[in-house]
């Protein structure tokens, strides 16, 4: 280990870039829900819990734009398909 180092053509901010598309939040959630999405990616062997509270998020948004005919088809189809 060296005695100084030279930190003269150092950088502030982020180390990784924000890749294109994404914004960076700060954002508090309960910690069980926080437990759960974790829980829920190393269920599927892997992945990113933010990209699984993205995808949460966005199919929220989608299905509170659906007309409410086309969400009653989804659920009554849904559960035809279970009933078997």
């Amino acid at each position: 280990m060296k005695q100084e180092y030279d930190f003269s053509k150092g950088k502030r901010g982020a180390v990784v870039p924000v890749p294109t598309g994404k914004t960076r939040v700060t954002i508090r959630l309960d910690q069980d829900i926080l437990d759960w999405f974790r829980d829920e990616v190393d269920k599927a062997g892997g992945g990113n819990y933010q990209s699984l509270i993205n995808l949460a998020l966005r199919d929220f948004v989608s299905r509170r734009r659906e007309p409410l005919e086309n969400t009653l088809r989804r659920v009554i189809r849904e559960e035809l398909k279970r009933a078997g």
